[in-house]
């Protein structure tokens, strides 16, 4: 079924269960601007090893030298509400209440950037078993995202996961070792990313 949106009702995307069965299948949603909720399954996948992961000399040195504070899981459904405060928007009202209840069941996670005790900068994203399926991230400073997503790769490679599922390619991505793969590579990789039971 590679390749083909899956469609299926709101009402059933907000269950907890289901969102996680998808999410571990390699499937990720995003609202279209009817308000309907598909699910995609594209042919090419971006990943990131968390063993392979580099960070530009550049961003090491900043983040030498910048006073943005870092926190994980303080703040995860304000990251959400951030990433979806733009003017096209793949993360309706109804995809944040079901995040909201993956964040009690303990599936969802940020990671957040303060500056002053302000957050300026985060992401967030799904953690099952040894895989992070990363969802999106916001700047309101310059390098807040970037720095953010350094800090992910810290936190997974001390908890022994295994992959980052990013979903596309993008030249901010690139910069930190995202390949693309096959569909078929990248469900071997899930499969062996699932052998661990890795806590965010």
């Amino acid at each position: 079924m590679t390749g083909n949106n899956i469609h299926l009702r709101n009402e059933e995307l907000l269950e907890p269960d289901l969102m996680i069965t998808m999410y571990a299948r390699g499937a990720f949603p995003m609202a279209e601007e009817n308000g309907e909720i598909n699910w995609y399954l594209p042919d090419v996948r971006a990943v990131i090893p968390v063993s392979e992961y580099t960070i530009p000399k550049s961003l090491r040195k900043f983040m030498e030298t910048t006073d943005f504070e870092y926190k994980y899981d303080t703040n995860t459904i304000k990251v959400v509400k951030k990433c979806a405060d733009r003017k096209e928007t793949w993360i309706s009202s109804d995809l944040i209440e079901a995040y909201k209840r993956l964040l009690d069941y303990g599936y969802l996670h940020s990671v957040e950037v303060y500056q002053k005790s302000k957050l300026v900068g985060g992401l967030f994203g799904v953690a099952f078993k040894g895989v992070f399926f990363g969802e999106s991230m916001f700047s309101k400073k310059s390098q807040a995202s970037k720095s953010a997503f350094v800090k992910l790769f810290e936190r997974l490679k001390s908890n022994d996961f295994v992959l980052v599922d990013v979903q596309y390619m993008t030249d901010h991505l690139a910069m930190f070792g995202t390949r693309e793969i096959s569909f078929e590579e990248y469900e071997q990789l899930l499969i062996d990313a699932y052998s661990k039971f890795s806590k965010f």
